[in-house]
C-alpha cells in the first residue's frame, strides 16, 4: 500500500473499501468495522514516511472511561490500528494477525486535549513484523502510553 493509502486509511477510519454500502452488516444495521471508525474518527495524520507514522486527535468524550480520561481500550485499539497502518507504510501487501500486544499506561489524557501518536517499525521479516506505538501529550511531549505489537503477516504459499 502507498503512503498515500496509509494516511486516508487512518483518517477516513475506514477499511480498504470505499463503497460503505457494500461494507454493511445485516445485524442492527451496523456497518462492519463500525469500531474502527468509531475510535479513529478525528484521527488526523500529520507525518507519513517508511517505517513512521505520526497521527494527532482531540480526546473526544466518546472514548473516556468512568474517570474521564482517555480509555485504555481505545488506546490499545489505536495501538492495534494504527501499528497495523505503518506495516503498510513498508510494503507489505497485508498486515495479518495480531499475534501481541501490551501497552504500559503512564499519564491520563482528557476530554478535548491534543494528542500524538507515533508508531513505528521495529521489524518487518517474512513472518512476523513488530510495532512501537508512543502516545503524548501534543502540548507538553509528556509520555501517556507504549504500546507494542506484534503481528503474524501472512505468508504466501509456495505451491
Amino acid at each position: 500500500m502507498d503512503l498515500e493509502s496509509v494516511k486516508r486509511y487512518l483518517e477516513k477510519g475506514s477499511g480498504l473499501l470505499e463503497d460503505d454500502d457494500k461494507n454493511r452488516s445485516a445485524i442492527d444495521g451496523i456497518p462492519n468495522r463500525f469500531f474502527e471508525r468509531f475510535i479513529m474518527q478525528g484521527l488526523h495524520v500529520d507525518f507519513v514516511e517508511p517505517g513512521r507514522v505520526i497521527c494527532s486527535m482531540k480526546v473526544p468524550p466518546r472514548l473516556l472511561n468512568a474517570g474521564n480520561f482517555l480509555h485504555g481500550g481505545a488506546t490499545a485499539t489505536l495501538v492495534d490500528l494504527v501499528g497495523s497502518a505503518v506495516i503498510f507504510t513498508v510494503g507489505a501487501p497485508q498486515t495479518g494477525v495480531s499475534v501481541e500486544i501490551n501497552v504500559s499506561y503512564l499519564d491520563a489524557a482528557y476530554v478535548n486535549e491534543e494528542i500524538e501518536i507515533e508508531a513505528r517499525i521495529l521489524r518487518v521479516g517474512k513472518a512476523v513484523g513488530v510495532v512501537s506505538v508512543e502516545f503524548r501529550k501534543k502540548k507538553t511531549g509528556k509520555i501517556i502510553a507504549q504500546g507494542r505489537h506484534t503481528k503474524y503477516l501472512a505468508v504466501s504459499s509456495k505451491m
